[in-house]
C-alpha cells in the first residue's frame, strides 16, 4: 500500500480516519490508567512531532519523544521498553516513512489513537531525496511513489505552510480522542497555525529578492522549504551525509558555485561537518549551519522549532545575498 496523497480539502478526513472511531478521555479513569497519569499521554516518534503535541496539547498533555536529543532519528531503533511505553500512552504521533523501527512499533500496538502526519498533507517526490540511510533499505512500500520509485520526501516540517496542514489535522485529532478539553485544543491549535502563518511570511518576504537561489547543503532535507520559497538545493552526497563527494561530483559543485553566486556550503548539527567542509575547502566557500530541526540540542541555534527556524532564514538570507 502506498503512502496517500490526501487532498488538502481531505485532511480533516484523514485525520479522524487517523484515530479511528472511537475516542479517549484523558480524564476517564482507564485512559490515566493506560497512559499511567492524570494527562492526555501522548508518544512522539521525534522532534517536530513532540513540538506540535507540546504546543496544541498544552497543560492538558504528557509528552514523550521516542527519539533522544541529539540522536539521528533516521537510525532509530525501537526498544522493548519503548514498545510498552506506546502500550501505555493515550496516542502516538507520528510521521510513517521517516523510522521504519517507529512505523512498525506503532502499527503492532494495540492504541486506539495513532496519528500519522504523513496523512495530514501532501508528500512529494523530489527526486533526489537520500532516504537509503544504513539501516533503511528495507524501506516499506509506502514510503516510494508508484510512479518513479523515490521515496516520498517526509521532512514537510521545513515548510511553515504543510507544518500548519499537519498541525490542524492533530489539532483535530486531539479534540476527537480527548472531547473534555476540545476547545482548548482548539485555541491552541489556532494560535499555532497563525504563528506558522506568520513565519512563511517572515521566509517569503526575506527571500523573495536574493542574487542567488541556490544553496549546497549535506542532506537533502530541504526540498519542501526550496519549492516553497523558490529556491534550488543541491546535496553533495547522496545517500550518506558523512561520506565524501566523488571527485566529479566536487567538480561539478565548484562549477556550479561559481555560475550561480554560491558563497557557502550548509551542514547540520547531528552529523560531521567534514564533507562541507571538504567541498567549502577546494571551492573557496564558507560553511555555516542550516538545521533539518531532526532534534534540539545544546549545539542548535534556537530553542525550540521557531528559534531554529529564524536562525534558518537568517543564515540563508545571509548566504543568498538578501539585502
Amino acid at each position: 500500500m502506498n503512502v496517500r496523497r490526501p487532498h488538502i480539502s481531505g485532511i480533516a478526513l484523514a485525520a479522524v480516519t487517523a484515530v479511528g472511531i472511537g475516542t479517549l478521555s484523558a480524564c476517564s479513569s482507564d485512559s490515566a490508567a493506560a497512559g499511567n497519569t492524570d494527562k492526555f499521554d501522548v508518544v512522539a516518534s521525534f522532534y517536530p512531532m513532540a513540538f506540535l503535541a507540546e504546543q496544541i496539547g498544552g497543560d492538558h498533555v504528557k509528552v514523550t519523544s521516542l527519539t533522544e536529543p541529539g540522536q539521528e532519528p533516521h537510525d532509530l531503533e525501537i526498544s522493548a521498553r519503548q514498545r510498552a511505553q506506546l502500550e501505555d500512552s493515550d496516542a502516538a504521533l507520528y510521521l510513517k516513512g521517516l523510522q521504519p523501527s517507529v512505523d512498525e512499533a506503532i502499527g503492532q500496538s494495540g492504541l486506539d489513537t495513532k496519528i500519522d502526519a504523513a496523512t495530514l498533507t501532501e508528500l512529494e517526490d523530489h527526486g533526489d531525496v537520500e532516504h537509503d540511510h544504513e539501516g533503511e533499505e528495507a524501506h516499506s512500500e509506502e514510503s516510494h511513489s508508484e510512479e518513479e520509485g523515490h521515496a516520498l520526501d517526509p521532512h514537510v516540517w521545513l515548510d511553515p505552510v504543510k507544518y500548519a496542514e499537519i498541525a490542524k489535522g492533530v489539532g483535530t485529532a486531539f479534540e476527537k480522542a480527548d472531547p473534555d478539553h476540545a476547545a482548548d485544543y482548539k485555541k491552541n491549535t489556532e494560535a499555532l497555525v497563525k504563528k506558522l502563518g506568520e513565519l512563511n511570511t517572515e521566509f517569503a518576504d526575506g527571500l523573495k529578492d536574493t542574487p542567488s537561489k541556490v544553496f549546497f547543503t549535506n542532506h537533502s532535507a530541504f526540498g519542501y522549504l526550496a519549492e516553497r520559497y523558490g529556491l534550488t538545493q543541491e546535496a553533495i552526497t547522496g545517500v550518506d551525509p558523512d561520506s565524501e563527494p566523488s571527485p566529479a561530483r566536487m567538480k561539478e559543485l565548484q562549477k556550479e558555485a561559481r555560475a550561480d553566486g554560491v558563497t557557502t556550503v550548509f551542514y547540520e548539527t547531528l552529523v560531521s561537518d567534514k564533507t562541507a567542509k571538504t567541498l567549502a575547502d577546494d571551492a573557496g566557500l564558507k560553511t555555516d549551519v542550516l538545521d533539518p530541526l531532526e532534534g534540539i540540542t545544546d549545539k542548535s541555534k534556537g530553542d525550540d522549532y521557531f528559534g531554529v527556524m529564524e536562525a534558518n532564514l537568517a543564515a540563508l538570507k545571509t548566504a543568498l545575498g538578501a539585502k
